[in-house]
């Protein structure tokens, strides 16, 4: 599975102009689940986004995970994190999973972060949704279980 992980003071999703889901201070992750992917997988990129030392502790360094500082996640689907630009002007999606393998990953995703104790939020997987972040820092990282 791949995510992109941002420290925000704020992000949410709209569907059809209503808001489905938002988050205060921590993290916007888009998240892709990836053929081959399985559930160990969606729960150990869970326990790696949890333990993230990306927030800052009292001496100004990113010391502290979504954990120690009690963030909350806004979790966005989103298969275009499997894209393949190494040929062409248009990107392909092929390793992306099928999408009810890829739902079902994005709901394990989500409840694996649950059950670390993160209060989540999530989009609607495969509708077309409108993302607003401030992005803290800015702070985004990439990764890859």
């Amino acid at each position: 599975m791949r995510a992109v992980l941002q420290r925000v003071t704020e992000a949410e999703v709209r569907v059809d102009g209503a808001v489905i889901g938002r988050c205060g201070s921590g993290l916007m992750i888009l998240v892709c689940a990836m053929r081959g992917d399985t559930e160990a997988n969606a729960q150990a990129l869970a326990a790696k986004v949890s333990k993230c030392r990306i927030f800052h502790d009292e001496a100004g360094k990113m010391n502290r995970s979504i954990l120690d500082t009690g963030g909350q996640a806004l979790v966005v689907s989103q298969f275009t994190l499997a894209a393949d630009t190494s040929r062409g002007n248009r990107p392909g999606f092929s390793a992306a999973a099928a999408p009810e393998e890829g739902r079902h990953l994005y709901a394990h995703f989500a409840e694996a972060l649950r059950g670390h104790g993160i209060a989540v939020e999530t989009g609607r997987f495969g509708a077309e949704m409108q993302v607003a972040l401030v992005n803290d820092g800015p702070v985004t990282i990439w990764m890859e279980v």
